[in-house]
């Protein structure tokens, strides 16, 4: 029991959680780049409408911005030369963090068009960061 509780405090708790913050940003910027572009744009109105109330596309898409959220994070915990960190165990507490993330997210009075906290959130983030993640599986 004790040797979990030490795997869990050597976990680099500060960069996984800077960069799921990171990541969480850039999706609530594009939810509302979304919304203003709905707003202003009319011509965008249309086409947008009909690509999210698609029972194909209206599933595919929010699934497929969560799994680039995951991917986005292993990206930048690699972009910022931070590959020594990147294991299996620190993977998990990556999804853990962009998780909370998108918890803390739903607190905003912000519309959840892209995405929101979730099962499948839960299980698409996964998919993301372990697809990227697959050099470092062994680890």
């Amino acid at each position: 029991m004790n040797n979990i509780w030490q795997r869990l405090k050597s976990l680099p708790w500060p960069e996984l959680l800077i960069v799921s913050f990171i990541t969480t940003l850039t999706v609530v910027a594009t939810e509302v780049l979304l919304i203003l572009s709905l707003t202003y744009l009319f011509v965008l109105l249309k086409p947008l409408n009909m690509l999210f109330s698609s029972p194909v596309f209206g599933v595919l898409i929010p699934i497929g911005v969560v799994v680039g959220m995951g991917a986005l994070a292993v990206y930048l915990l690699e972009w910022w030369q931070k590959q020594w960190l990147l294991n299996n165990s620190s993977l998990w507490a990556l999804v853990l963090c962009l998780f909370i993330g998108l918890l803390l997210k739903s607190f905003f009075p912000l519309p959840a068009i892209l995405v929101s906290a979730s099962k499948a959130s839960l299980i698409s983030l996964a998919i993301g960061v372990f697809w990227k993640g697959r050099p470092y599986w062994r680890r």
